[in-house]
């Protein structure tokens, strides 16, 4: 039974890390999708937030589960006895520093495989960052994430989130115009 880690922080879940979760379930018998705790690195959801958030996208597929680790992991890989690590590479430079980190872990841990997945073209472009910068902007991020992830970050964020199409101002005068 072949057994794989998904590990991110997903800050919050998109529909790019839903792909490669969905297409790893395909690959693998169980695929567990692992939160880390805590990043260095300023996060907009806590732990739990992102747990749930991660449980209600990926509740539809029965070899996902959701956890949370903190520490290495390769240590969390170990104490779920998987087999594999697997990562979503959008470009060449996800592709370096996987590499890179891939080396590491093989020295850490050269029982665990790494298996890294091309995104899908349709979310070559998206990560977590964008999507939280084009929502805080009121840009149209509707097509990236899950309704319930959209309300999640309308809520964090205190503002709606944008869908349909953008406004465009210009300056007028020291003034904001709205220009149809």
């Amino acid at each position: 039974m072949a057994r794989a880690l998904y590990p991110g922080t997903f800050d919050p879940i998109h529909n790019g890390h839903i792909d490669i979760a969905v297409r790893a379930s395909e690959l693998f018998d169980e695929v567990i999708l692992a939160i880390y705790d805590a990043p260095p690195k300023k996060l907009l959801f806590s732990t739990d937030a992102r747990f749930e958030l991660a449980r209600q996208a990926l509740e539809h597929v029965p070899n996902v589960s959701i956890v949370t680790y903190t520490g290495l992991t390769v240590e969390c890989a170990r104490d779920y006895k998987v087999d594999v690590i697997v990562r979503g590479l959008r470009n060449v430079a996800d592709f370096e520093y996987e590499q890179q980190i891939g080396w590491a872990n093989s020295n850490l841990a050269p029982e665990i495989e790494l298996c890294c997945l091309f995104c899908s073209n349709e979310y070559a472009y998206l990560s977590a960052t964008i999507l939280k910068e084009v929502a805080s902007l009121g840009g149209d991020c509707s097509a990236w994430a899950p309704p319930h992830v959209l309300e999640a970050l309308s809520a964090k964020l205190d503002r709606p989130i944008y869908s349909g199409t953008p406004k465009i101002y210009l300056r007028h005068e020291d003034k904001l115009v709205h220009r149809d």
